[in-house]
């Protein structure tokens, strides 16, 4: 039998979501762990991808295979019971057909949140980005349109990215304000390592006038990462949700209604 379960978590103190050599506390660790004790045997979690150290997870999708039978509501709850208070598992559900958390993904979303005020927030240090320069959201909205598409997003990538292609379909870019806050909402086929940090801080070089709206079609152009602007802080970076065909039968996040329509054309026929 697979479990699916869909996994909140603050990744303030963690060292990522990947289980690491030396005993580094990780997510991967914590869930494996927790689900084990329940299943009363090891078991393997598969993430639909990986997170970095500092970066948060509104909704993280993972599967593991077990023999052990439990009600859904077991296996929710009595993980849980075996969690750290910075890890959640919201909700449990069996697996349908050949369904894989990370392979049968057709879109991720992340969202990106910037504090934009003069003074740092005590409350929300570790889950948002801090700029105290006044951002023009609009120029960062703008800028990020020309992301939309089929691109090689090289000059957007960390330099040690081991992804063999530096190509990804970006579905739509969506920046805007919500009072102290500026938010960036994005989705893709998938992401490059650091390729939303490094698109923050591109848009926050714009946004604060440093650079200007057409730098972004600039870095893609150029395809090189060394002049590709300030990666982002991991804290203001979560991963908000995944998108599967809907024959699994999966939770969805309602940012996935602004997805193109041959992508919720593709999403029945796979």
């Amino acid at each position: 039998m697979r479990i699916i379960l869909g996994v909140e978590y603050d990744g303030s103190a963690f060292f990522g979501w990947q289980w690491q050599e030396g005993g580094l506390r990780t997510v991967q660790d914590a869930v494996q762990k927790a689900a084990s004790k329940v299943a009363n045997h090891l078991v393997t979690v598969i993430c639909t991808g990986r997170t970095d150290t500092g970066v948060h997870a509104l909704e993280q999708v993972v599967h593991f295979d077990t023999q052990a039978v439990r009600s859904l509501r077991s296996w929710q709850m009595g993980i849980n019971a075996n969690l750290p208070d910075d890890v959640r598992v919201i909700w449990a559900q069996e697996a349908v057909g050949d369904f894989h958390a990370r392979y049968s993904a057709i879109a991720r979303f992340y969202r990106y949140i910037i504090l934009n005020r003069p003074t740092r927030s005590a409350l929300q240090r570790d889950r948002v980005t801090w700029c105290h320069h006044q951002l023009d959201v609009e120029k960062m909205h703008q800028a990020a349109q020309v992301l939309v598409g089929s691109h090689d997003f090289t000059s957007f990538r960390a330099l040690k990215c081991q992804s063999v292609s530096p190509m990804r379909l970006m579905y739509f870019v969506e920046v805007y304000r919500q009072d102290e806050q500026i938010i960036m909402d994005i989705s893709a086929n998938a992401f490059l390592h650091h390729m939303v940090r490094n698109i923050a801080g591109v848009l926050m070089a714009i946004g604060t006038g440093d650079k200007p709206v057409a730098w972004t079609q600039e870095l893609l152009a150029c395809k090189n990462r060394q002049i590709g602007g300030v990666t982002a802080s991991p804290h203001g970076l979560y991963l908000g949700g995944v998108y599967y065909p809907e024959k699994y039968g999966l939770p969805k996040h309602q940012i996935f209604n602004k997805l193109p329509a041959n992508v919720q054309r593709f999403q029945h026929e796979t």
